[in-house]
């Protein structure tokens, strides 16, 4: 059985074994997390040749549980799987089709509801219960002030790049807890590196991201 709070590493560690589940519920307050897992999956399930026909994205406002689930009970054309990532799944009303449909979810199809702002209601017990049966529930928190030090020194190590702790003070002051927006300013740093010094500077930090060390 998963579990409720798998973390985003055995997630994405999972997906690159080429282990997957039928289904993904990604919820919660942070999106960094969830574009990051739905994405993977976009890109790198299926040949790019197989996704015309077996690779569809749907919105919550505009479709319901009953027509995501007979999305989900199509077979594959010409292919292992067929995707389909609901985005805005908090918005799809009645959701005792998809409880069915996770007790019994179609091997062939990786159905990934994004879930953003918010998580499922917690009174829906057997809705998360069928969902962890078959596949992962994963919950993407915001990180703490206290925590953004370690993630950009983690962001910046798995990219060959090191950061004294003045400039990663710098930079989680000045950019906060959107993960989007530090990412992104993290990617602006590492552009501005020469490849014989990969260190990330208070120098650096002041011209790349625009604040006074």
């Amino acid at each position: 059985m998963a579990q409720a709070l798998v973390s985003y590493d055995s997630v994405i560690h999972e997906l690159e074994m080429r282990s997957f589940r039928p289904v993904y519920y990604l919820m919660g307050d942070e999106p960094y997390y969830i574009d990051k897992i739905s994405n993977w999956i976009a890109d790198n399930v299926l040949q790019p040749e197989e996704r015309d026909f077996n690779q569809t994205i749907l919105f919550g406002s505009d479709v319901t549980a009953s027509q995501i689930v007979d999305a989900a009970k199509r077979y594959p054309m010409m292919s292992e799987y067929q995707v389909l990532i609901v985005k805005e799944a908090q918005l799809v009303k009645n959701t005792e089709p998809l409880e069915k449909y996770f007790k019994a979810p179609m091997s062939s199809t990786i159905l990934v509801m994004c879930h953003k702002n918010g998580t499922i209601d917690g009174r829906k017990k057997e809705y998360v219960k069928a969902i962890q049966q078959v596949g992962v529930l994963f919950e993407s928190k915001k990180l703490r002030d206290r925590d953004l030090p370690a993630f950009i020194e983690d962001y910046l190590k798995t990219r060959n790049a090191s950061i004294d702790p003045k400039s990663t003070q710098l930079i989680a002051d000045s950019v906060g807890a959107d993960l989007s927006r530090l990412v992104g300013e993290l990617d602006k740093v590492l552009l501005s590196l020469p490849e014989g010094n990969r260190r990330v500077t208070p120098q650096v930090v002041e011209d790349q991201v625009g604040v006074s060390k």
